[in-house]
């Protein structure tokens, strides 16, 4: 990973910003007190090959970078981060879905890294097809990242001194394990699951260290009943998920490594585990889960919540990596609900920045999702602006709701401003699929006719391309002669009932700005005609 040089200001505001990666990038100068030496930081992630990369991928990989950008903020130490594979994990089912299910099922148990690729597109495995798709996905969104897989690691003979160690150390990593588990399970439960040497399958049988040295195991073939003797070394055996966990730990030397909370006990025993094993474990924190609308859990097996690819149709990635930046640590929504907000608030945040001082923009969302590298905001429009457009338009021609987007900025155009084409798109594709069914525009009330034919009267007055603020002035006087200045809030909200059918709006001096203010007084015509 290289980096610009860093400014002094800047070190000295990363070396105590309380923004949350540099909270978590002070754990490893507290773990390296005198420096590293010549050893790069090494930052981990892990993911299941079993499954297609998800948002949980993204969110996981997006926030370890976060902290090993801050942590290159404060010090000038070398850092690396890899994504590991667990493709040696054994098929306990056959993911549904899946082309050529009779295949599978002939080879479940077996390492997802020897399963057939059901796809037939020249994959080596199964896993081979996930793992190219993980690459592809995280160099989609740019990550820099060094890309392993766990039969690599035992089959080159990677793990082998570690393996030895797990042997030599086998009775206490027991002396860990046993008492968490259910005692019918610890009869059989063993750290090391050999690897079948007739059928390819990981067997989940008892085992008798032999040679630790040697890597010699005994166990009891479970389908024949003969007493098998084999090493474990070189892609003989795999290990138990928590023992492997903190195997891996050990054997590649990560220090830094984040998961969920449903990890939580994982983390403690592999911990533990890694502790025996004579080395360090890593640093790092669990995250919360993301929750759908109904406050529920979001599982892959429910559909429950939003894919990133179902995000990235309705806003800009950045947005998704501001809403994941924000807040790690409390349980949050994940719901397509949440999307223009958090479009609007990621431009907010960027329209800030420039004029802010380091501390603050270390404190600045963007910073982090820019990784320091902070693009100038240029989005004269909110996504919520941009929404309400489209809905009094009706039309999901982005050519001329253009028309419209140059009467409020004239400067703009798809060519200069494609940020905004995109977020236009965005906007068309979100109101087709989210808005447009809920909209119903109310008819007004005595009251709000007399205050919606005043603002018709004054806009009708006004000379030639007034200006937003100039708008939103009379929309304030209005309110003010009517509603009194201490219920601005029932003015709003009857315009937006009345004229836009939502109960929620934009500011609406923009919006006529935006709209045209013929158009606009077209829109109260016809909700005085509903009185």
């Amino acid at each position: 990973m290289t980096t610009s040089p860093i400014p002094a200001d800047l070190r000295a505001a990363a070396l105590v910003s309380k923004a949350w990666p540099y909270e978590e990038a002070r754990k490893l100068l507290k773990r390296y007190p005198d420096g590293p030496g010549d050893k790069a930081i090494l930052f981990e992630t892990g993911y299941g090959p079993s499954g297609l990369p998800h948002l949980g991928t993204f969110q996981e990989v997006a926030r370890t970078l976060m902290v090993r950008h801050a942590l290159t903020e404060m010090v000038d130490w070398p850092t690396r981060l890899i994504a590991f594979s667990d493709d040696m994990d054994g098929m306990r089912k056959v993911p549904p879905g899946v082309p050529r299910q009779d295949m599978m099922h002939e080879h479940l148990d077996q390492p997802l890294s020897r399963v057939p690729d059901p796809f037939g597109c020249g994959h080596e495995s199964y896993a081979d097809h996930n793992n190219n798709l993980l690459r592809q996905f995280l160099d989609r969104f740019g990550f820099d990242y060094e890309f392993m897989a766990s039969s690599d690691g035992y089959r080159s003979g990677r793990f082998d001194e570690s393996l030895r160690q797990v042997l030599r150390k086998y009775d206490d990593i027991q002396a860990v394990m046993l008492p968490t588990l259910r005692e019918e399970r610890r009869k059989s439960y063993s750290p090391v699951l050999p690897i079948s040497q007739v059928d390819g399958k990981v067997l989940q049988v008892a085992v008798e260290v032999v040679d630790a040295e040697a890597g010699l195991i005994r166990y009891t073939d479970p389908a024949s009943g003969e007493s098998v003797e084999q090493s474990i070394l070189a892609g003989g055996a795999k290990l138990q998920w928590k023992v492997d966990w903190a195997m891996r730990w050990v054997a590649l030397g990560v220090d830094y490594e984040m998961s969920g909370k449903d990890l939580i006990d994982s983390v403690t025993q592999s911990s533990k585990i890694a502790r025996v094993l004579g080395a360090r474990p890593p640093e790092g924190f669990n995250y919360e889960l993301f929750l759908d609308e109904n406050g529920e859990k979001i599982s892959k097996s429910k559909g429950n919540g939003v894919t990133i690819d179902e995000w990235l149709t309705y806003a800009p990635e950045e947005s998704l990596a501001f809403y994941i930046y924000r807040e790690p640590k409390r349980a949050k929504q994940l719901s397509f609900g949440i999307i223009p907000k958090a479009v609007d608030e990621y431009q907010q945040f960027l329209a800030a920045y420039p004029d802010q001082p380091w501390d603050k923009r270390l404190g600045n969302p963007v910073h982090h999702v820019h990784a320091g590298d902070v693009p100038p905001a240029r989005m004269p429009l909110t996504f919520a602006l941009l929404l309400n457009l489209v809905g009094v338009a009706l039309t999901e021609d982005k050519a001329l709701l253009w028309a419209f987007v140059r009467r409020y900025a004239p400067d703009a155009s798809p060519e200069t401003h494609p940020e905004l084409d995109a977020l236009i798109g965005h906007a068309v594709a979100y109101f087709r699929d989210f808005v447009k069914d809920s909209l119903e525009r109310r008819a007004p009330d005595e009251k709000e006719a007399e205050a919606l034919r005043d603002l018709d009267g004054r806009l009708a007055a006004l000379p030639p391309e007034p200006t937003a603020e100039a708008l939103q002035d009379i929309v304030f006087e209005v309110g003010k002669a009517f509603f009194g200045k201490e219920n601005l809030r029932d003015w709003f909200r009857t315009l937006y009932e009345t004229l836009l059918g939502t109960s929620q709006g934009p500011r609406m001096g923009s919006f006529i700005a935006l709209y045209g203010v013929d158009n606009s007084r077209r829109l109260i015509a016809e909700a005085l005609e509903q009185q």
